[in-house]
């Protein structure tokens, strides 16, 4: 796994303008750390998917949410994700945030870039996996992302057993922990025209795209 450099300075605000040695040095620096400690696990799997205007069946579980629905149009089957970069990037901006301000600013970015780096890559696992049976992937859409609400979180953890296969727990307000984790459902659709190669929708700034929120 190896963590995108410029994704990192997007969170940390660049856009394409220069950084400065010292910004450079201790991105560098951090980055090495995270790739050395992080311990990425991941668990997916597929389900029949029914959608019948803002309602969605996902195997088992029952949604409402207009913009999934939309991002979901004409899938008969999704993926479930859980992915989780483990807690070394968490630990780093803990620590840092007590001596060095500026590294745990750092380490902040470059733990969201390091755990979307990951999420990549088994995402392209299961584009590669979906081809082979003539399906192809639509872009991932998150639990707190447009309407989708956070509280479905809780829901894919179960379907998942993500406490028990990767390690991931939610908070009270369902939040992750480790904090670099991500779940996400991704529809595949046997249209090729249909299909998106963004990613994410939450990172995709073409607006007027008719799967995203």
């Amino acid at each position: 796994m190896k963590i995108d450099r410029a994704e990192a300075l997007r969170y940390l605000g660049y856009r394409g303008q220069k950084i400065d040695k010292q910004t450079e040095e201790l991105l560098e620096e951090t980055i090495g750390e995270l790739e050395r400690d992080s311990l990425p696990k991941s668990i997916c799997r597929e389900y029949d998917c029914r959608v019948a205007g803002d309602d969605i069946l996902l195997g088992s579980l029952a949604v409402t949410s207009k913009n999934l629905a939309r991002n979901l149009r004409g899938c008969r089957r999704v993926v479930l994700l859980a992915a989780t970069i483990g807690r070394g990037a968490d630990f780093m901006i803990k620590r840092y945030s007590v001596v060095n301000m500026a590294k745990a600013a750092v380490a902040q970015a470059a733990g969201a870039a390091c755990i979307e780096s990951y999420v990549n890559e088994v995402e392209d696992s299961i584009r590669e996996s979906a081809q082979k049976r003539g399906l192809y992937l639509r872009p991932r859409f998150s639990p707190g992302y447009g309407d989708f609400p956070l509280e479905y979180q809780r829901d894919i953890f179960d379907l998942l057993e993500c406490s028990k296969r990767i390690g991931l727990t939610l908070t009270e307000g369902n939040l992750m922990m480790p904090s670099k984790s991500v779940t996400a459902v991704i529809g595949l659709t046997p249209q090729a025209n249909e299909s998106c190669h963004q990613k994410n929708c939450s990172l995709c700034e073409k607006t007027d795209c008719e799967f995203r929120a």
